[in-house]
């Protein structure tokens, strides 16, 4: 499914000149060199482009910029081997510059540059022998006539200079536009030679896996560059080194039977798309969409990950308070999406998650789902995740953060469990078990996370979405709301509260900022056994109560009733899981209420 989805959206890219064709490279262009009819070198012109950059002092600097241009598969050896109209100044010239005397040289100890220009010489011919237009014929008098012995002291040359060791094309004199390498009649002998020496020269001809096709199958698959954690060198993702995975006498990937047309689309596009890719934890991510109307990737990049190059942080909030309305009310539908975003809801989306694996690409996760879909999964994510009145949308890679202690630098987030979460996120469904019980062992071992700063509110937040979302899978009635609710009657919900109440009862008393308070000592256990915690805390929290002034203590003594009387005639003996998650929601929400009475106070 991956390698023939890569394979349709590097057609789809192809249509849209978005990438490469097969047999062709890009190439930097530096000048032109201007064929007369009869060959000779009139000019050579600059071919680049002004841009302008702000240097270090902050003053505007032009520079000069090569056109990217594109060129049949220029290959690059180590060795001496032209290529067909090739843009490197020793094979075209056959000539070396002097920098230190600033002459031009036609030989040196080793006659590389006479070689280099006589492999190209050789090659061309041969390549273009029949072929027939005016900037052709002109380049075939060129390759006749140069003579690098003769050119030393060549005019046209010696005002490039030092600029001599760059790339360059080939266009006919008085026309820049008409160019060599883009004569369609060069062109599409290239394509056709290329395709035919490619099966002439394939012994392994077979049915491709992906394009049913008759074609020669790749013996070795290309390198994955650009994956977190991976070899610098690139890794594959279809890859038989051992003789044990030897089948039929089909050694190393011609066991895969993918041909060497859907190796070399599926390679490229995916170093294409790791080249903007997000990171999460151990996972490199990468999403596309068969679809030209808008940069879907960069919408999903922004809910998941919220880091836009193209939208504003008030554009952000915006355009995902709108999708949580809509979310809320039901009507993230094709029509509003096209109306609101311009984005076809029926567009497939892909999401795809990798992690090196010894000399291979392990593929964690591959997603394939409606884009509108996608979107409205994404926005009740969001509404489930939400902790207060004031939309704020938590990204993908602050629920992994919070899933590991601050103080480490070395644990991990398992992908499986991250894959998991991704799943439920796409596909609207119960989060995994292990992400609450995470959270919760976190929110009580993490001591130094402080219950009024952002990762509490995160961790509060994520715990809350999983206890609703699988409460509504169930069947069941959410019991959570988005502030604090006085008429919830959930005994850890109101353990939570009661325990928020009596810390910022002791917070009152003092005359100063506390630098512990009973959630440094007690909040675990409170949390746990809430029956040997909180008749102590009673007890403790009568010292507190006398030190508070007159109205203080009638708040304090009218909330902490109001709370236990809810609970009834005791505490109870031990929290599960579920309830030690209402603990900490309900903790969260009583104190950010004597925030919000402050604030007030203050503004008042």
């Amino acid at each position: 499914m991956l390698i023939k989805a890569l394979n349709e959206y590097y057609d789809f890219l192809a249509k849209n000149n978005k990438v490469l064709p097969k047999g062709f490279s890009k190439a930097d262009i530096n000048y032109l060199i201007c064929l007369s009819p009869n060959g000779n070198v009139d000019r050579i012109i600059d071919y680049t482009i002004d841009s302008e950059k702000i240097d270090k002092k902050g003053k505007v600097k032009t520079i000069k910029i090569p056109r990217s241009e594109m060129f049949p598969k220029q290959e690059q050896f180590s060795g001496i081997k032209a290529n067909i109209v090739d843009y490197r100044a020793l094979y075209i010239f056959g000539l070396n510059f002097d920098k230190v005397n600033g002459v031009f040289v036609s030989s040196d100890a080793t006659d590389k540059a006479k070689k280099s220009h006589n492999d190209f010489i050789e090659k061309n011919i041969k390549f273009i022998e029949g072929l027939d237009s005016p900037i052709i014929n002109a380049f075939r008098e060129f390759l006749k006539n140069w003579n690098p012995l003769k050119e030393t002291d060549n005019l046209v040359l010696n005002q490039i200079g030092k600029d001599y060791d760059k790339k360059y094309a080939f266009c006919l004199s008085g026309h820049p536009d008409i160019l060599l390498h883009k004569d369609e009649i060069l062109l599409n002998h290239w394509r056709n030679l290329n395709c035919n020496e490619e099966i002439q020269s394939n012994e392994h001809m077979g049915q491709c896996c992906i394009t049913g096709e008759i074609l020669p199958i790749a013996r070795l698959h290309s390198k994955i560059m650009g994956v977190k954690g991976g070899k610098s060198t690139g890794m594959a993702i279809v890859s038989f080194n051992s003789d044990a995975e030897t089948s039929y006498g089909k050694e190393q990937s011609y066991n895969s039977n993918v041909s060497e047309l859907a190796m070399e689309k599926y390679t490229e596009v995916l170093n294409l798309l790791l080249k903007k890719s997000i990171i999460l934890d151990d996972v490199t991510v990468v999403f596309w969409a068969l679809n030209n109307e808008i940069e879907k990737e960069n919408i999903l990049d922004l809910l998941l990950n919220f880091n836009s190059e193209t939208m504003d942080a008030e554009e952000t909030r915006k355009m995902i308070a709108d999708l949580l309305k809509d979310a809320k009310s039901g009507n993230i539908t094709h029509s509003r999406l096209n109306s609101k975003f311009n984005i076809d809801s029926n567009v497939m989306f892909y999401i795809l998650g990798i992690k090196p694996n010894a000399a291979r690409i392990s593929v964690k996760f591959l997603y394939k789902q409606a884009f509108g879909k996608i979107l409205n999964n994404i926005a009740m994510h969001q509404q489930d995740l939400q902790i207060s009145e004031d939309i704020k949308p938590i990204a993908l890679y602050e629920i992994t953060r919070e899933l590991v202690s601050p103080k480490s630098s070395t644990d991990k987030v398992s992908p499986a469990l991250i894959s998991k979460i991704f799943e439920s996120i796409l596909y609207g469904t119960r989060y995994p078990e292990y992400l609450l019980s995470t959270l919760v062992r976190r929110v009580k071992t993490d001591s130094d996370i402080k219950p009024t700063g952002f990762r509490f509110a995160n961790r509060a937040a994520i715990i809350k979405a999983c206890i609703n979302r699988n409460d509504r899978k169930s069947g069941k009635k959410e019991d959570l709301q988005v502030s604090l609710d006085k008429e919830n009657c959930n005994e850890g919900y109101l353990c939570g509260r009661l325990f928020a109440t009596l810390e910022q009862l002791q917070r009152n008393s003092s005359k100063s900022e506390l630098n512990r308070t009973i959630r440094d000592s007690y909040f675990a256990s409170a949390c746990s056994k809430p029956v040997i915690v909180f008749p102590k805390l009673l007890v403790l929290s009568q010292n507190h109560i006398k030190k508070v002034n007159s109205n203080a203590e009638v708040f304090f003594s009218k909330e902490i009733g109001e709370i236990i009387d809810k609970l009834g005639d005791s505490f109870p003996n031990t929290l599960g899981l579920k309830e030690q998650g209402k603990f900490i929601i309900g903790y969260y929400q009583q104190r950010q209420s004597f925030f919000k009475k402050q604030e007030k106070v203050v503004e008042e």
